[in-house]
């Protein structure tokens, strides 16, 4: 009996996890044991999404926001800490834009926030920005271009890190300008930056499709300025070191 229910799970594409319950979960009613097999099942399934969900979205490094220093984190009217943590700007399909200096914990809350969407089912894809439009560029000279960004319309929320580090050619520029405009009001955006919106002229190829980019970004956006030094150098061993 034990391998025919294998055998039947297997046929009936039902993971060996719920076999392994059929055969170890009891109830007191039939329907008790049921109910105990069926809810082992979910949350197997919903364990095993949220890690493939982790996997596919690519974070250089898992970040959480245990012991992260909120410290000189300056948040707008428009939404609450709360309300950033809880994903609730995701209901809305509103977009965050993290502003300030190299290393003031822009990627780590970025990615503390996309691990956050991962856990609640989320589709995420983290990317340096410069390497989202070199893919982009391959995918286009390769032919592609449209399976990438159908690929890209599948996502709940997208992270475009370090923007605005390296300036984009025309091509590169127009094909970032059709992912984030692709975005508007269906998908939430994340973006970390250094460069105040009135230096963008300096990251695109020309100031009509950088007043385009910026029109649709603000319109739904929270500007979160990160008003403190480097975290990282603040925690460095070269500073304790000089320190001491």
């Amino acid at each position: 009996m034990r391998n025919q229910i294998y055998e039947y799970c297997k046929e009936l594409r039902l993971s060996s996890s719920f076999a392994d319950n059929a055969l170890t979960l009891t109830g007191d009613t039939c329907q008790e044991y049921m109910l105990k097999v069926l809810r082992a099942e979910l949350d197997y399934r919903t364990e095993k999404r949220k890690k493939l969900h982790l996997k596919q979205a690519g974070f250089d490094v898992m970040k959480t926001f245990e012991d992260y220093d909120f410290n000189k984190i300056i948040i707008p009217n428009s939404i609450t800490l709360d309300g950033i943590r809880t994903l609730d700007f995701m209901i809305r399909k509103e977009n965050l834009i993290l502003y300030g200096r190299n290393g003031a914990g822009k990627s780590h809350m970025a990615t503390a926030l996309g691990v956050e969407a991962c856990m609640q089912g989320k589709k995420v894809k983290f990317y340096k920005t410069s390497t989202l439009v070199n893919e982009l560029s391959d995918a286009k000279a390769d032919g592609s271009l449209t399976k990438f960004q159908k690929k890209l319309s599948k996502l709940d929320l997208l992270i475009c890190d370090e923007w605005g580090y390296l300036p984009f050619d025309a091509e590169g520029s127009q094909l970032l300008f059709q992912v984030i405009a692709d975005c508007y009001e269906k998908r939430s955006l994340i973006i970390t930056t250094n460069i105040e919106f009135s230096k963008w002229n300096g990251i695109f190829y020309d100031d009509q499709l950088t007043a385009a980019l910026i029109d649709r970004l603000v319109h739904h956006s929270h500007l979160i300025v990160f008003d403190r030094e480097s975290w990282r150098f603040e925690h460095s061993l070269m500073k304790n070191s000089v320190t001491n």
